[in-house]
């Protein structure tokens, strides 16, 4: 329930936001959350804090996690727990007491900061200036170290430097295509040992793509816009088919998404869980091994129909409350879905807010379909009598 809280807050904060685009920020149990665009912010979070947005500088403290995301993203909040970070640009000038985990074209550790567990980096460049009490394991185009670290270090690159505070105290297992001299002052070759790196295409095209661009290459428009009608045609073709040939159980699906929010949005947990439960339970037994690919394809499936009947029963909702008919056509219905379709996909933009919303919308949806399967499964109970004793349907 606590995450049920975080989701209808941060839902309630962006339809009061969305159309200006300001910076949201809540709190809830303790945690703190915020997103937008350019955001500078000093915690003293007693929690956890999740930061999304294109530029990102945190400062502070925090007794729990940390989560950040964004273009160029930089961490001066000391964490008492873990940290999380991916951006074009990572650098962490904090302490963190547990592990940091952090991916983007270049990922820097600083002098200043200090690692108290474990550090799993990925990146074009990576650099480690702090120390690390605990392992590291890194892959990147460039790696170059310049700190203690404590642990055993796992490294993936061709290109190696060492500075001259480097020193790794445990082993060292290191994969390139070629062997590369490490310093003795970094640590003793008995404790070294080189692994051949065997690389297909596509690490060669990642590796040759880092070498080419100056920053990460964002698509172009037409490219966006292209994969967006192709996207937007394909939701409308699966809408048409479900609204031709089976209008009814999609009317009723729908009714339960507008009536019971709530009920249905718990169902939806259910029914996601039940799907990825399916996964590791069939592979347990063995014999359902060869059946895991079809319970990924269903989990895909669940989740495209669930986001596509969600968004089309609120869009049919806001339709009704703006005085729209009754009982519309076919195409007035189809009309309905792709504009819909076309503003839960601008919901996207939105940093983490908006990530929420069609989360959320997914929720409801498959929630809907859990409750109609579990109708199903138990049986229609038939005509039931009101209290003057009048047979009534059941909806």
């Amino acid at each position: 329930m606590r995450n049920v809280s975080k989701i209808i807050v941060l839902v309630a904060q962006l339809l009061v936001t969305a159309a200006t685009a300001e910076t949201v920020s809540t709190t809830n149990g303790g945690d703190s959350f915020m997103a937008g665009s350019t955001i500078s912010q000093t915690y003293d979070a007693p929690g956890d804090i999740f930061v999304a947005g294109e530029v990102v500088t945190i400062s502070g403290q925090s007794d729990g996690d940390v989560h950040i995301a964004g273009m160029n993203v930089e961490v001066d909040t000391n964490t008492n727990a873990d940290l999380y970070a991916a951006g074009a640009t990572v650098t962490v000038r904090a302490d963190v007491a547990q592990d940091v985990t952090a991916m983007g074209y270049t990922v820097r550790l600083s002098p200043g900061a200090a690692v108290g567990g474990n550090a799993r980096l990925l990146g074009r460049a990576l650099v480690v200036n702090s120390p690390i009490a605990g392992a590291l394991t890194a892959a990147g185009g460039e790696i170059a170290l310049n700190s203690v670290i404590q642990g055993d270090v796992r490294l993936t690159t061709d290109n190696m430097t060492f500075g001259p505070d480097a020193q790794i105290m445990g082993q060292l297992v290191y994969a390139s295509r070629s062997e590369i001299d490490i310093p003795e002052r970094v640590i003793s070759s008995d404790r070294v040992r080189y692994e051949r790196l065997t690389r297909g295409m596509g690490w060669d095209d990642m590796r040759d793509t880092w070498e080419e661009v100056e920053m990460p290459a964002l698509p172009t428009f037409i490219s966006l816009f292209s994969v967006f009608l192709i996207t937007l045609a394909f939701f409308v073709l699966i809408g048409s088919i479900f609204l031709t040939f089976a209008p009814k159980h999609v009317s009723r699906m729908r009714r339960d998404i507008t009536n019971r929010p709530g009920h249905i949005f718990l169902l939806g947990i259910v029914g996601l869980s039940m799907l990825f439960g399916l996964i590791p339970i069939t592979a347990l037994t063995i014999v359902g091994i060869p059946f895991v690919p079809f319970g990924i394809l269903l989990i895909i499936l669940a989740w495209t129909l669930g986001y596509l009947l969600a968004a089309y029963a609120i869009a049919m909702r806001v339709m009704a409350a703006a005085g729209g008919p009754a009982d519309p056509s076919l195409l007035i219905r189809l009309v309905v879905l792709a504009v819909a379709v076309c503003v839960v996909t601008l919901l996207n933009f939105i940093p983490f807010v908006g990530w929420i919303i069609n989360y959320t919308l997914v929720l409801l949806g498959v929630g809907a379909m859990t409750a109609a399967l579990f109708n199903r499964l138990i049986g229609n109970p038939g005509y039931a009598l009101d209290v003057d004793m009048k047979p009534t349907e059941p909806e």
